[in-house]
């Protein structure tokens, strides 16, 4: 018997998007206090670095390689005893580690390129970008995480990173997502684009915003655009889901059917929020937009809805 709910693509549409190319063993069942140290005594452990939201690339035949041996960790000052332990690849354990040089620093031939230029110049392949994303997310979340949220005393990380035991009153802590919902809410052959003040000129996105504690994804959906729009949704519909490390989120991307046309969009929220024709959309997509209008990098989930809906019609 075949069931409906399994009657789509043999490969997924989060599949598609940046940072989702992770193939690593995670190994979660294994965890033990001792894991970092192990993958870092193993002779195939790679080790990639980053910094102030930049990972450190060296130039490796007109390309750029993210990956250092322990010993170019160690000669670049990598702060080991607070790196992570991602799990194993198919070529040997993967760490990641806070680097200790700032770009004017680094040796010749290895530049510090910021995270998101990354994924969107495609600087490093999907599995690697994948990778980055576990591991920069992590590193974040120890960063904020150092002292205990019940009782104020220091915590230390424990099996290779993915918890935190407070010293004081051992209250255990654990690494966190969070869940944001981001939707692309259709009418017809209209979607609703919203651009924030922070965007880049001319780019146009779908509404995001955090899903709160006791909301459903399909409630959240609902009042995000309610909020930042006016526009009440009906049905709402999952797409795709994206690793998001600015600093731990995973975007949830979704569908939802528009009730109503009348905007009064959020000025706190939005510069600019509007209706527009897919036609035109197919215009900002080819890059032949008469007002030079655009939309997100391909990577970017919003990018995945927005082409979606386009080329359903």
């Amino acid at each position: 018997m075949t069931f409906p709910f399994f009657a789509a693509p043999e490969r997924e549409a989060s599949s598609f998007v940046g940072f989702a190319g992770n193939r690593i063993d995670r190994q979660a069942e294994n965890r033990t206090d001792d894991a970092l140290e192990a993958a870092l005594a193993d002779p195939r452990v790679r080790i990639m670095q980053t910094r102030g939201g930049r990972l450190y690339l060296k130039l490796n035949g007109g390309g750029f390689g993210a990956y250092f041996g322990l010993g170019e960790a160690r000669a670049m000052g990598a702060k080991l005893d607070d790196a992570v332990l991602l799990g194993l690849s198919a070529a040997g354990p993967v760490v990641v580690a806070p680097g200790a040089l700032e770009p004017e620093a680094l040796p010749d031939g290895i530049k510090a390129i910021d995270h998101r230029s990354v994924y969107v110049q495609g600087l490093v392949g999907e599995e690697t970008l994948g990778e980055l994303a576990q591991g920069a997310a992590l590193l974040s979340w120890h960063r904020n995480h150092r002292f205990c949220g019940r009782c104020g005393g220091e915590t230390k990380a424990r099996i290779g990173g993915y918890k935190r035991v407070c010293a004081a009153c051992g209250a255990e802590h654990f690494p966190r997502s969070d869940p944001v919902a981001i939707m692309l809410a259709l009418r017809g052959e209209k979607c609703l684009l919203g651009r924030g003040a922070h965007f880049a000129p001319g780019v146009f996105s779908a509404l995001a915003g955090f899903i709160e504690p006791g909301e459903t994804i399909e409630a959240a959906v609902r009042r995000e655009v309610l909020e930042e729009s006016s526009i009440r949704l009906g049905r709402v519909v999952y797409h795709a889901s994206q690793p998001w490390p600015f600093p731990y989120s995973l975007m949830i991307g979704c569908f939802g059917e528009a009730l109503n046309e009348d905007i009064a969009f959020d000025r706190k929220e939005l510069e600019d929020c509007r209706w527009f024709h897919r036609d035109e959309v197919r215009a900002m997509l080819a890059g032949t937009h008469d007002g030079g209008l655009s939309i997100p990098a391909s990577g970017a989930i919003a990018s995945h809805l927005i082409r979606a809906w386009v080329e359903a019609g």
